[in-house]
C-alpha cells in the first residue's frame, strides 16, 4: 500500500460527484502506440503506465477486501505519523530515550499544518517533500549526536566533523575486518537513503489526508495551538522535569545554527591567537637549560584518563600496576611527581590532545588543528630542536601513511608503523604492542649513543578501544620482530564481545592500561640511567561506556627522573609524589603545560 494512498475525497482534487480527477484521467486513457512502442517510451510515460497498473490493482484489492484495505491504509497512516513525531521528539543523547520524552506536544507540526493548508496543491506537495527531507536530515544529525556523545563526549559539529566519518570507517574496519566494515557502510548508506524516501512519503501522505479534511484540520490546528500555548504559558511538567509543550526541533535548529556561526567566528579568532607566542623569541641558549644532557621522553598512553585511577571497577588493577612499577623505579634510583591535566578532547581524536599538549594552544576541533599545524608555532619538540642540543625523534606506531605534521612538530626523524620492522599481528586498531614499539625505539635510536642526547615523543596505542584482543608482556629479549605475538593475538578476546558488554569493556580497558604502564615503566627500569627523564600522560578519557556519561576530561600526567634536581624545579607545582596524582593535586588545562614546562626548565620570556 503506497504512502500516497487516498481514502476520501479532497475539495481541490475531486469533482462534485466525488471522482478523483487525477486517478480518473490516468486510468481512463489507454496507453497510445507512442507510449508503448519499444525503445521510444520516455521514463515519464513508463512511470505513468506502472502507476496506472498499480492503481488498478489497488482498486481491485479495495473492492475485494474492503476491511483489510481500510486497516492497511490506517496502519500506514499511523506509522507515518509515528515517524514524523519520532523525528521531532528524538533526543540527541541515549540517556534521554525515555517514554516521557515522546509524550510531549511539539509545536512544529502545528505551525507546519497552518502553513501548508494555505498553499495550493502543487506547492503544498513540494513543501511536504522538503519537510520530509528535513526531518530525515534531523534524524541523521541526531543519530550522529548520539554516536559522538558516546565516543567523544560532545555533539556532532555540522561544519567540522564530516571528515571524522572516514576515521570511524577505518576504526570499524580495524575492529570488524574489511568485509564487515564494507557491509556495515553499505548497510548504513542504504538505510539513510531509505530514511529520506520513507520520511518524505510519510509527510506527503499526512498532508494529503489533512487536505482532504480541511475543515476538521483547521479546527484541530486551532485547538492544538491553544493547548500548546496554554501548556507553555503554565510551564506544565507533569512527567518529571519534562515540559509538555515542546519546541524541540526549533531549538535544535537554532542551536546548530548558533554553533555554525560560532565555529566560523572561532576559526578567525584562533588564527590570530596561534600567531601570539611568548616563547617564540626566546634565544636558543636560554631554552631548556635545566635539562641539558638529559634524554627526555614524552610518552602518551592512549585513553589513560581519570577513570583508570578512580572507577571502582578499573582502579584496583591499574593502581596495583603503578605501585608495582613505582617500587621497581624507586629501587633503580628514580622518583616521580604527578598531577592532572584537562584534555581538549574526550573518547577519541587523540591528535587533538597531543597537539594541545605540545603547542600550548587549546585545540579542540579539526579546524584548529589544521590551522596550527599549517603555521610555525613553537612546540615542545620544536623547542628542543631549536636549542641544537638534542636529536628529536617521534615514534608514532598508529600512523600508517605519510605524516607531514612531523615537520611541524620539529622532529629530526619520525618512525611510523612502516619503519620499525614489525612482523607480528595487529591488535584490532593498534598496529603493534607497546612493548614492541619501545624495543624498536631502543634498537633504532636509544641504543645508538650519538653526540647528542635524545628528545623523543612516543605514542603508545595498545590501550586504544575496542580493548580486545590485548597483547601480553613477554621477556624483553624475546620480542624480536614481533612474531612472538601471533599466538597471543589468536588467543585474545573477540572485540565485538568485549565492546558491547558494559562490564567486560571496563575490565579489558583496565587491563590495557595496565599493559601500557608495565611496558613503559619497565622500559625505563631496564634501559634508563641517571640522565633519563620521562614525562608520560593520557591523551584523553576513554569513551562514555567506560568513563561514564558526563565524565570529566581529566588525565594523569607524571614526570619521572633519576636526577633529583629535575623534580626540584617543579616543587612549586604542587604535584603529588609518586606515579599517582592525589585528590588534592592541581588540575590544569592541558594547553598550559608547555609554558609551565619551558618556564621551569629554562628562562622566562
Amino acid at each position: 500500500m503506497s504512502l500516497f494512498t487516498r481514502s476520501s475525497t479532497s475539495p481541490d482534487t475531486h469533482d462534485k460527484d466525488g471522482t478523483d480527477r487525477t486517478d480518473r484521467t490516468d486510468e481512463a486513457r489507454e496507453p497510445s502506440s507512442e507510449d508503448t512502442t519499444a525503445g521510444t517510451a520516455t521514463p515519464v510515460r513508463r512511470w505513468r503506465r506502472h502507476r496506472t497498473a498499480f492503481q488498478r490493482h489497488r482498486t481491485a484489492f479495495r473492492e475485494k477486501y474492503p476491511v483489510a484495505a481500510r486497516s492497511v491504509s490506517w496502519g500506514i497512516t499511523a506509522l507515518a505519523a509515528a515517524l514524523v513525531f519520532f523525528a521531532l521528539l528524538m533526543p540527541g543523547r541515549p540517556e534521554y530515550f525515555v517514554v516521557r520524552q515522546f509524550l510531549r506536544i511539539p509545536v512544529e507540526p502545528i505551525l507546519a499544518v497552518a502553513l501548508l493548508m494555505a498553499l495550493p496543491r502543487r506547492p503544498r506537495l513540494i513543501a511536504a517533500v522538503v519537510i520530509g527531507v528535513g526531518l530525515a536530515a534531523l534524524v541523521v544529525v541526531k543519530s550522529l549526536d548520539i554516536g559522538f556523545n558516546q565516543f567523544l563526549g560532545r555533539g556532532f559539529n555540522v561544519v567540522l566533523d564530516w571528515g571524522l566519518l572516514d576515521d570511524a570507517e577505518s576504526y570499524v574496519k580495524d575492529t570488524l575486518g574489511a568485509t564487515g566494515a564494507r557491509v556495515a557502510v553499505l548497510g548504513l548508506v542504504a538505510f539513510v537513503l531509505l530514511l529520506f524516501a520513507v520520511m518524505s512519503l510519510a509527510v506527503v501522505r499526512l498532508v494529503n489526508l489533512l487536505a482532504r479534511h480541511r475543515d476538521r484540520t483547521t479546527r484541530g490546528t486551532i485547538v492544538a495551538g491553544a493547548v500548546w500555548i496554554t501548556c507553555a504559558a503554565l510551564g506544565l511538567t507533569p512527567l518529571g522535569n519534562t515540559a509538555v509543550a515542546s519546541r524541540n526541533t526549533i531549538g535544535f535548529v537554532q542551536d546548530r545554527w548558533g554553533r555554525v556561526q560560532e565555529t566560523l567566528r572561532d576559526e578567525a579568532a584562533f588564527a590570530k591567537e596561534a600567531k601570539k607566542d611568548r616563547f617564540a623569541d626566546v634565544p636558543a641558549d636560554q631554552l631548556l637549560t635545566g635539562l641539558r644532557g638529559k634524554d627526555v621522553m614524552f610518552a602518551f598512553i592512549e585513553s589513560y584518563g581519570r577513570a583508570a585511577l578512580e572507577d571502582p571497577a578499573i582502579e584496583p588493577g591499574v593502581d596495583a600496576a603503578l605501585d608495582e612499577e613505582g617500587e621497581a623505579l624507586t629501587e633503580a634510583g628514580f622518583a616521580a611527581k604527578s598531577g592532572w591535566l584537562t584534555s581538549a578532547t574526550y573518547g577519541g581524536s587523540s591528535w587533538l590532545g597531543h597537539s594541545t599538549f605540545l603547542t600550548g594552544l587549546w585545540i579542540d576541533n579539526q579546524s584548529r588543528y589544521r590551522t596550527v599545524t599549517a603555521g610555525e608555532r613553537l612546540t615542545l619538540p620544536g623547542a628542543f630542536d631549536k636549542t641544537g642540543a638534542w636529536r628529536t625523534v617521534g615514534v608514532v606506531p598508529g600512523v600508517r601513511y605519510n605524516w607531514p605534521e612531523g615537520d611541524f612538530y620539529g622532529f629530526d626523524k619520525v618512525y611510523d608503523s612502516r619503519d620499525v620492522g614489525y612482523q607480528g599481528p595487529k591488535f584490532s586498531w593498534s598496529t603493534m604492542p607497546d612493548q614492541y614499539a619501545l624495543t624498536a625505539y631502543q634498537r633504532l635510536e636509544a641504543a645508538k649513543k650519538g653526540d647528542k642526547p635524545l628528545m623523543s615523543e612516543i605514542i603508545l596505542t595498545s590501550s586504544h578501544q575496542p580493548w580486545a584482543p590485548l597483547p601480553e608482556m613477554v621477556d624483553w629479549d624475546e620480542v624480536g620482530d614481533g612474531s612472538v605475538y601471533k599466538d597471543i593475538e589468536k588467543a585474545g578476546k573477540d572485540p565485538a564481545d568485549v565492546f558491547t558488554d558494559p562490564v567486560r569493556v571496563k575490565e579489558e580497558y583496565g587491563r590495557s592500561v595496565q599493559y601500557s604502564v608495565h611496558s613503559l615503566l619497565q622500559y625505563v627500569e631496564r634501559y634508563g640511567d641517571e640522565n633519563t627523564v620521562l614525562v608520560f600522560l593520557g591523551d584523553h578519557q576513554p569513551m562514555a561506556s567506560v568513563s561514564g556519561n558526563g565524565a570529566s576530561h581529566d588525565v594523569p600526567v607524571t614526570i619521572v627522573a633519576h636526577d633529583p634536581e629535575v623534580l626540584d624545579r617543579i616543587d612549586d607545582w604542587g604535584w603529588s609524589d609518586g606515579l599517582r596524582p592525589g585528590d588534592d593535586a592541581p588540575v590544569w588545562r592541558m594547553d598550559s603545560f608547555r609554558d609551565r614546562f619551558l618556564t621551569a626548565y629554562g628562562s622566562r620570556p
